[in-house]
């Protein structure tokens, strides 16, 4: 990357893009106090104000920007995790489900100011610190803590400018604190020159910081671990396909050079670093609900802290749970936005230990009981089958303080940012993406991913076995790795940017709604499941409707594997449906919401048919304020030769 020419480019903050802070006030690490009476010399002069400073960053994690926008609701459409926003312009998430977000879109707004409000954060925070003569402190202490905050800060500005690029393309690179004398003049920076830019900052810092057991605050603060898989995360996304402003997939001619990258560092996290996978995957979430921050019952690297009182998980994300004025428990009510299509429930082998936990086929009603979620619901609406699972792994139901029957937001369950898994299945893509083949070590990384996933009496056929024949070839050990990670990672919606880097966006939402169809014409119309389909090679048999009954806070289901054509008890056994519901027996079609959710992903009006305009336009207000410096329909800087930017125009 030619330095220079980024820095010519480098502009100053300016309030045509940045909020004010506003300082959030939470508990232990998030405790924040405004800075902005003291100089920042002061500020940076010492640790203990240093600190308090770099907590600044972290406050955007705390606002709807990214608490219920970015963490999860700006993440659907993909082949694990989708909600419907056709006919819906709400100004909000269904538009952004639909592809058709405009430059009032309110959700886009707060995600675009979220993110430049940390990103002036971490720019004052950066340069205080490399002015701080504590930095370099004779205290060995003082200079080493000095310097993981400057690697705090680093990865905090790194993310955020990822999460832009994502979603919006090319936007402005602004790597300077504010100043009185602040320039308007504020151009779209190539996505490409962003990410190695942040990436550079990264590789510099990593080796200065601490290891999550040194720090404070461990995995809720940025530590040396998380670092290192920002950089290989941050490194495929830059070796990855993206979308062109003349709506076509492609990578640079360089990417190799980012798979290396990748491939060394995830190398090196496992050397230095290793982790141990805690043996049982269902606790581990479970653990998570009940505020237990333990590393050795985690492989969470790095989650966002939320205070009691603030953070959406487990309201619009989890197990929905029926509170308010009615409810006789004291949870409150939760529920999520995206739900998982019965095509990734049917894909798991019916013995891997993740599925239970990942789909969640219940709800919590107003007696505070576990219901099958194709079951009647209070208000009168039926239930939804297939077209209700939930992100199993988050529920509200078991925070050990019940927050009262009234409550719904703010439940202090902190959000995962990255696991060690993705560590290890990052290394062994890379690796096969290098060396033409997966390496030994490549067939252990994945190994040790899907050790956890079965009992060990079947390590043999669902492990060894498995690993030996997908490395058959590079291709269709690729493919195991796009496999492997859907089933470790479903629900903690990471699989969008996972798609859009492989350009498989369009082909696995093709593949969902062929697979939703072939599952609605067995269950209703006697159709075979074809063994050669991904979704049903361990299962051509799956339940039509299920048995189930309530056990209190959980249920139990008789036949989850398979289809059973007669209640075993009818004494014992509820019956309702689930892959029969596909089907709209009154319009005598599929139901719509498959023919429809996925409508402008595969037939969009702007013609990119084969391709997913994932791009999203600008929020207004910063495109009136560049003073025609760029727009949503053109950009000069880098693409004069595009008429239309992204279809936008349409």
């Amino acid at each position: 990357m030619n330095m220079m020419n980024i820095n010519k480019r480098i502009v100053r903050v300016t309030t045509m893009i940045l909020l004010s802070v506003t300082a959030i006030s939470c508990e232990d690490f998030l405790d924040v106090n405004s800075l902005s009476t003291f100089d920042t010399e002061y500020v940076y002069s010492n640790v203990d104000d240093a600190r308090m400073g770099v907590n600044a960053i972290y406050t955007q994690f705390q606002v709807d920007g990214f608490r219920s926008r970015l963490s999860n609701n700006m993440t659907g459409n993909t082949d694990l995790e989708w909600s419907s926003g056709y006919d819906n312009k709400d100004n909000g998430r269904r538009e952004i489900w639909n592809l058709d977000a405009q430059t009032s879109n309110g959700d886009l707004r707060q995600f675009w100011y979220a993110a430049y409000t940390a990103i002036r954060n971490a720019n004052i925070s950066i340069e205080g610190i490399l002015a701080s003569e504590a930095l370099n402190s004779e205290d060995e202490a003082t200079s080493k803590l000095m310097y993981h905050y400057l690697g705090e800060a680093y990865t905090l500005r790194a993310f955020w400018y990822s999460m832009l690029v994502y979603y919006f393309g090319d936007v402005p690179l602004i790597v300077e604190a504010p100043r009185p004398t602040a320039n308007f003049d504020i151009p779209r920076i190539n996505r490409s020159e962003i990410l190695e830019f942040v990436l550079n900052d990264l590789i510099e810092i990593e080796s200065k910081m601490l290891w999550a057991d040194q720090t404070q605050y461990g995995i809720e603060q940025v530590n040396r671990e998380y670092t290192i898989g920002m950089i290989a995360r941050i490194a495929l996304q830059r070796g990855g396909y993206y979308l062109t402003p003349e709506l076509k997939m492609q990578r640079e001619p360089d990417y190799l050079d980012y798979y290396q990258i990748a491939r060394d560092y995830t190398y090196k996290l496992i050397s230095l670093k290793d982790q141990e996978l805690p043996s049982d995957y269902a606790q581990m979430f479970i653990n998570q609900n009940k505020f237990i921050v333990d590393a050795g019952q985690s492989d969470v690297l790095f989650e966002v802290p939320f205070a009691v009182g603030n953070g959406d998980v487990a309201w619009n994300i989890g197990i929905d749970v029926h509170g308010g004025a009615l409810a006789k428990h004291p949870y409150g009510s939760g529920g999520n936005y995206m739900n998982m299509p019965a095509t990734y429930y049917v894909s798991f082998d019916t013995t891997d230990q993740r599925r239970d936990i990942t789909c969640g086929l219940y709800y919590i009603n107003l007696e505070g009981q576990a219901m099958y979620i194709g079951e009647g619901i209070e208000d009168g609406e039926s239930g939804r089958g297939a077209q209700g699972i939930s992100q199993g792994k988050w529920s509200r139901r078991l925070l050990e303080n019940p927050p009262g029957q009234l409550s719904a937001k703010g439940t202090g369950i902190n959000w995962p940012m990255m696991r060690y898994p993705d560590i290890l299945l990052m290394f062994a893509e890379a690796e096969n993406e290098l060396n033409g083949a997966p390496t030994g070590d490549a067939q252990e990384a994945l190994a040790r991913v899907r050790r956890r996933a079965f009992p060990e009496d079947l390590w043999g056929e669902k492990v060894d076995t498995y690993v030996a024949n997908a490395a058959a070839s590079p291709e269709t050990f690729f493919d195991a790795i796009v496999d492997e990670r859907a089933w470790e990672f479903g629900g903690e919606m990471q699989r969008k940017y996972e798609l859009i880097r492989w350009n498989l966006y369009y082909d696995k939402i093709q593949e969902t709604v062929d697979g939703l169809k072939a599952l609605s014409d067995y269950a209703n119309f006697g159709s075979s499941l074809d063994p050669a389909n991904k979704f049903f090679r361990y299962n051509t048999n799956p339940p039509k409707n299920f048995y189930w009954r309530s056990l209190g806070t959980q249920i139990e289901i008789y036949n989850p594997n398979s289809d059973v054509p007669i209640n075993p008890d009818e004494n014992v056994w509820y019956e309702d449906g689930f892959l029969i519901d596909l089907y709209d027996p009154e319009l005598e079609t599929y139901d719509e919401w498959i023919l429809r959710t996925w409508e402008n992903y595969l037939n969009p009006p702007w013609g990119s048919v084969g391709v997913v305009r994932y791009i999203f336009p600008i929020p207004a207000a910063p495109v009136t304020n560049s003073q025609g410096l760029f727009s949503n329909t053109e950009d000069q800087n880098n693409y004069p030769e595009v008429v239309d930017y992204y279809g936008f125009g349409l």
